[in-house]
């Protein structure tokens, strides 16, 4: 299964910031997350969307490096690339670029595609693959 890469464009803002002046650790969890729903939304699945299914992704497992600092009012670039899909679980690499192309933070996300009346992953519809860029 090939998955077509995303980019999305943010920049830092004060209150991602710790005590230390740079980027929180939790909040690269956060930025990553908002890259996500933008490729999903701007791909015809919305939170609209997983409401009225009531089923969508969830985060299984998660491996985050920290890199790079990331500071107050750089620009970032967050690239995104599902790597496999077996079943109901995938997973997708997420990498967040500074602007001179140095990677800040990698995460390596396993997800699946989750039922909200039976409570239990189930295979996820063909309009869901489309929005995270299968091919």
């Amino acid at each position: 299964m090939n998955f077509l890469e995303f980019k999305s464009y943010y920049q830092i803002k004060e209150h991602h910031l710790d005590t230390f002046g740079h980027v929180n650790n939790a909040t690269y969890l956060q930025l990553f997350e908002q890259a996500r729903w933008d490729i999903i939304t701007e791909h015809g699945y919305s939170l609209e969307e997983i409401h009225k299914m009531k089923q969508g992704p969830v985060v299984l497992e998660v491996n985050v490096k920290f890199l790079k600092e990331l500071r107050n009012r750089e620009n970032i670039t967050i690239v995104s690339q599902g790597r496999e899909f077996s079943g109901k679980v995938g997973t997708m690499l997420q990498k967040i670029e500074k602007e001179n192309s140095e990677v800040a933070c990698e995460g390596l996300f396993k997800f699946g595609f989750f039922d909200h009346k039976s409570r239990r992953l189930i295979d996820p519809p063909e309009s869901w693959l489309r929005a995270i860029g299968q091919k």
